[in-house]
C-alpha cells in the first residue's frame, strides 16, 4: 500500500503547534456561532464514544466528535478505505431525544430510553440511531447539536457566507500552515465554484501579497476575502443614495426605502434599521449607514423577497374550514415510490413537520389482529396502524397548531376496524373530534381557529350527521360502497368492474366521521340538491382537471360550501405529481400530493403554504368564497378577480451557488436563471436569462423581464437556477417559490432551496422586482 499518498508524520513540536491552531480555529468558529465558551459545544469538540444501532444484532461502538469548523461531525468507520467519515451539520433536519425513531423503538428496550437519541437527516439519508453511556451524556450530545443547528439557522446570510468561505479557505490550506500559496488559492477558488484563468489568479494573488513572501497570511488573507466578496452591484445602488459625506444618512436611507423598495416608512423606521444593522459605531452615532451596514440590511428579512408580515399567521382564521387551501399529502406512509418503497412512521413525521394538515392512511388487516398501513396489492412494506397514530399525535402540532385531517382508506374487516377506532380514541384522546361542536345540528364547517389542536377523521359514515342529535343510534354495522380512490386503484390493477365493491363498516369507526364524510360524486347539480355540507368527494386528477376545464364556475361554487379532495392517478406508480395550480384556481381545498417526491409540483405546494406562518392553511380569495361570484379562471370576464398588473423582474446576480458535481474536482457551474409564473392560464409563462460560463460564485446577468398579470391573487412565482448543459438536461442548482402577493418590491435577496425544499446555506439570488398597476 506504499503507493497511497500519506501526509508526513508531524514531529512532537509540530503536532503541538497544529493542535493549538486547531483549538484557535474552533474558538473563532464557536464565537461566530455565538457559542464562545459554551460547555455543550466544548463537549462535542472533545467528542466521545456512542453505540451506533442498526438492528438487534448490529450495535457497535464508534467515536464521534465535532470538527473545529463547528459544522462537520467526524466519526470513525471500520470499513476499508473509509476510516474517517464526516457529515455536515447543515445536512441534519432535527435531533430527537429518546427512542423516537422506528429503529430505536424496534431494537432497544424501554429501560434505555434516556440514553438514546437519533439524528434525522434531510432528504433520503437514513437516520442515525445512537446510544450514549448515560442519560447525562445523551442530553449533552442533543443539547450541543441542537444549539449549533439553531444558531447556524439564525445566522444572517452574510454570516453564513463568511463562515463558509473561511472554512473553504481552511480546507484549501493543504499543509495546515495557516498561509495560502498561489496553488492553494487556485484550489480554493475551484472549491467555491469559480473557474479562473491562471493570469487572473496570479494578479489577484500579487495584489494581496503585500509582503512579497509568495504566500498570503493574516491581513493579506482578509484583503483577499474583501476583494473576492466585493459586490459591484451593491456599490452602484449605495452610491446613488449615499448623499451625506459618502454615507447614507437617515434621510438618504428613507429615500431609498420609499423610492426603490416602495415601502411606506418614516424617518423613525429608517433610524431603526440603522440601529439594528449598522456595524460601525462611529457611523451609528452619526445616525449614518455604511455600505457594510446597508449590505447587512439587504441580507436580513427586511431585505428579503418574502414580505416579513407574511412570515406569521396574518390571515383571518375564523372562516369555515372549506374557505382555505389545506396542505395535503397523498400516500403519506411512503418514503419512496408506491410499488416497492418502504412504509414508515418517519414519512408521517416529515410531512407533519412541513405543516401538512391532511394525511392519508391506507388501512388493511394485519397479522395478530392488528391493522397495518401500506399500499395494498404491492410490495411496499407495512407499518402498524397504532404506531402511525402515535407518531401523528406526537408530531401533529409541532409546527402548526391548526387541525389535522386523517383521511382513512379502509380495507379492514370489522374486528380490525373496531381496533382502529379504539386506537384513535385512546391515543389521540380529547384532541380527537368525536362530537360536532355546539349543541345543535351544524349548518356549516367550524373554523381552523375553533379546531386548533384537534383531529378530524375523513372516511365513510353509515348515516347522516343529524342522527347524532336525534338519539337515533339504532344503526348497526352495515355495508357501504368503498372509497372512490380504492376503487380506482383496484381498477388500475384489475379489469374495471361494472359495480363498485361494498365493504362492511363498523359503527364505532363510522361514528368518528363527522365533518368529512366520503361520498361518491354524481355531478354538481346532484351535489347541490342532495349533498350536505359535510359530505365530500374525492376526485382522481383526470376527472378533476376535466371538470376544472369544462365546468370551472360550477366547481368554484361547489367548493364554496363543500370540501373537495384531489388525488394523483393510480398510474403514477413512481409517485410523481400533477400540477396543483389548476385545482387551487377552482377553489379545491385538499389537493393531495406525494410529499415524498421532489418535483416542481412540490415546490409550488411549499411556496403556496409559505406565507401565513407556514401553518398549512391559506385563506382562498374572496371571489372563491362569495356565492354571487361568477369567477372562471379560463375565460376571465370582468369581476373583482381581474386586477391587471405589470410585473417587472430584473435578474441582477447570484452568490455562492453550490457545485453540482462535488466529486469532479474541476466541475464549475454555468448558471442561468428562469422565472416561472403559474396561475390562471393567461398568467402561466416563463422567461430565462442567458447562461454564464464557469462562475457559480458571483455571476451577474442584469437581465430585465416584464410579465402582464390578470389575476394576481392566484399567481405563484418560481425562481429556478440551473447549470446549463448544451448536450443534456440542465441540472437544478436551486429554486424558490412563493405567491406573487407575498413578494416585496425593490432590491431583494432570494434564498435558494434544494430540490427537496431545504435551504442552501450561503447561496442566493439578487433581484429588482416591481409590481405595478397596468395603465
Amino acid at each position: 500500500m506504499s503507493c497511497l499518498h500519506r501526509r508526513p508524520k508531524r514531529t512532537k513540536s509540530q503536532e503541538q503547534v497544529f493542535q493549538e491552531h486547531v483549538k484557535k480555529v474552533a474558538q473563532e468558529n464557536g464565537k461566530r456561532l455565538g457559542l464562545e465558551g459554551d460547555a455543550d459545544l466544548q463537549f462535542l469538540l472533545v467528542g466521545g464514544e456512542l453505540i451506533k444501532i442498526r438492528s438487534s444484532s448490529w450495535k457497535k461502538t464508534r467515536f464521534y466528535k465535532l470538527q473545529e469548523d463547528c459544522k462537520t461531525m467526524w466519526h470513525e468507520s471500520r470499513r476499508t478505505f473509509k476510516s474517517n467519515q464526516t457529515f455536515s451539520i447543515d445536512d441534519i433536519d432535527s435531533v430527537r431525544n429518546g427512542r423516537q425513531s422506528e429503529g430505536l423503538q424496534k431494537y432497544t428496550e424501554p429501560t434505555v430510553e434516556e440514553c438514546c437519541f437519533s439524528i434525522i437527516f434531510k432528504g433520503r439519508k437514513k437516520n442515525l440511531d445512537l446510544m450514549a453511556a448515560n442519560a447525562e451524556e445523551a442530553k449533552q450530545w442533543v443539547n450541543g447539536l441542537e444549539k449549533i443547528i439553531s444558531n447556524m439557522r439564525n445566522l444572517s446570510r452574510q454570516q453564513k457566507s463568511e463562515h463558509w468561505i473561511f472554512n473553504c479557505m481552511r480546507k484549501a490550506d493543504k499543509n495546515d500552515d495557516n498561509k495560502m500559496t498561489l496553488k492553494e488559492l487556485k484550489h480554493f477558488l475551484r472549491q467555491i465554484n469559480v473557474e479562473v484563468d491562471d493570469t487572473y489568479a496570479a494578479e489577484l494573488f500579487a495584489k494581496c501579497d503585500k509582503s512579497n513572501s509568495g504566500s498570503l497570511e493574516g491581513s493579506e488573507i482578509k484583503h483577499f476575502y474583501d476583494l473576492l466578496t466585493h459586490r459591484e452591484e451593491i456599490d452602484v445602488i449605495y452610491a446613488n443614495y449615499a448623499q451625506t459625506a459618502g454615507q447614507m444618512s437617515v434621510k438618504d436611507l428613507m429615500n431609498f426605502l420609499l423610492n426603490e423598495q416602495k415601502e411606506q416608512v418614516s424617518m423613525d423606521d429608517a433610524l431603526r434599521l440603522i440601529e439594528k444593522y449598522e456595524l460601525d459605531e462611529t457611523a451609528k452615532q452619526k445616525k449614518h449607514m455604511t455600505k457594510d451596514g446597508f449590505l447587512m440590511y439587504l441580507h436580513q428579512e427586511e431585505g428579503s423577497i418574502l414580505n416579513p408580515a407574511h412570515k406569521e399567521v396574518y390571515q383571518d382564521m375564523s372562516q369555515p374550514l372549506n374557505h382555505y387551501y389545506i396542505s395535503s399529502s397523498h400516500n403519506t406512509y411512503l418514503m419512496e415510490d408506491q410499488l416497492k418503497g418502504p412504509s414508515s412512521t418517519e414519512a408521517y413525521i416529515r410531512a407533519l413537520m412541513k405543516s401538512c394538515r391532511c394525511v392519508e392512511l391506507d388501512c388493511w388487516d394485519g397479522a395478530n389482529g392488528e391493522p397495518v398501513i401500506y399500499h395494498g396489492y404491492t410490495l411496499t412494506s407495512k407499518v402498524l396502524f397504532k404506531d402511525v397514530i402515535k407518531a401523528i399525535k406526537d408530531y401533529a402540532f409541532k409546527t402548526s397548531e391548526y387541525p389535522v385531517i386523517l383521511s382513512l382508506e379502509n380495507h379492514c374487516t370489522l374486528d380490525q376496524q373496531k381496533l382502529m377506532a379504539q386506537h384513535m380514541c385512546s391515543i389521540l384522546g380529547s384532541a380527537l373530534i368525536t362530537q360536532p361542536l355546539g349543541d345543535t345540528m351544524p349548518t356549516g364547517f367550524p373554523s381552523p381557529e375553533e379546531l386548533k389542536g384537534r383531529f378530524l377523521i375523513k372516511g365513510k359514515r353509515l348515516n347522516k350527521l343529524d342522527a347524532v342529535f336525534n338519539n337515533n343510534s339504532s344503526v348497526e354495522d352495515d355495508s357501504v360502497s368503498e372509497e372512490d380512490e380504492a376503487a380506482d386503484t383496484k381498477e388500475n390493477g384489475q379489469k374495471a368492474k361494472a359495480k363498485k365493491s361494498k365493504i362492511k363498516l363498523a359503527k364505532v369507526l363510522s361514528d368518528l366521521v363527522l365533518y368529512c364524510k366520503s361520498v361518491h360524486f354524481n355531478g354538481f347539480e346532484h351535489a347541490k340538491d342532495n349533498q350536505a355540507f359535510y359530505e365530500m368527494s374525492s376526485f382522481k386528477e383526470s376527472k378533476a382537471f376535466n371538470l376544472a376545464e369544462t365546468s370551472a364556475t360550477a366547481y368554484v361554487h361547489h367548493n364554496m360550501d363543500k370540501l373537495s379532495r384531489i388525488y394523483p392517478a393510480g398510474s403514477r406508480t413512481d409517485s410523481s405529481n400533477y400540477n396543483p395550480v389548476p385545482m387551487w384556481n377552482v377553489g379545491c381545498q385538499i389537493v393531495a400530493l406525494n410529499f415524498q417526491t421532489p418535483s416542481k409540483e412540490m415546490d409550488l405546494n411549499q411556496g403556496r403554504f409559505l406565507p401565513n406562518g407556514i401553518c398549512g392553511y391559506v385563506l382562498k380569495p374572496e371571489y372563491q368564497r362569495d356565492l354571487s361570484s361568477q369567477f372562471n379562471p379560463n375565460t376571465l370576464t370582468k369581476g373583482p378577480w381581474l386586477k391587471r398588473k405589470i410585473f417587472h423582474v430584473m435578474v441582477i446576480s447570484a452568490q455562492q451557488l453550490p457545485k453540482i458535481n462535488k466529486d469532479k474536482h474541476k466541475s464549475i457551474v454555468d448558471p442561468l436563471v428562469r422565472v416561472e409564473l403559474c396561475g390562471v392560464p393567461a398568467d402561466t409563462v416563463s422567461k430565462e436569462t442567458h447562461h454564464i460560463e464557469n462562475n457559480g460564485f458571483n455571476p451577474m446577468w442584469n437581465e430585465n423581464f416584464q410579465f402582464d398579470i390578470h389575476v394576481p391573487d392566484l399567481v405563484m412565482v418560481r425562481f429556478i437556477v440551473e447549470d446549463y448543459d448544451s448536450t443534456s438536461h440542465n441540472d437544478l442548482i436551486g429554486q424558490y417559490c412563493l405567491p406573487l402577493t407575498s413578494i416585496q418590491n425593490g432590491y431583494r435577496h432570494v434564498p435558494l432551496l434544494t430540490k427537496r425544499g431545504d435551504v442552501i446555506c450561503s447561496a442566493g439570488l439578487f433581484l429588482h422586482l416591481m409590481l405595478l398597476d397596468a395603465q
